[in-house]
């Protein structure tokens, strides 16, 4: 959480723009692993064209893939 200093021995905790309008709640902690991954350009373009008609981040669609993956790998298994 963003730290305000207010002099002397005072500090403020701040919120941030997105736990001000609750979408993320107070006591979620910032997510520390990073992904770095290479893609060609038509993955990219691809990309590009989810984000935009999708209104989500890269990010988001990404960790829905992963979802998505992870639920086909399960019923693999169970088949």
């Amino acid at each position: 959480m963003p730290v305000h200093y207010t002099g002397g021995n005072h500090v403020v905790h701040q919120k941030t723009f997105y736990q001000r309008i609750k979408i993320i709640p107070e006591e979620t902690e910032p997510l520390q692993n990073v992904i770095s991954l290479r893609i060609n350009d038509d993955e990219k373009k691809t990309l590009e064209k989810l984000t935009k008609t999708t209104s989500k981040s890269i990010t988001e669609i990404m960790r829905e893939a992963i979802d998505l993956w992870r639920a086909r790998q399960r019923k693999l298994c169970m088949d």
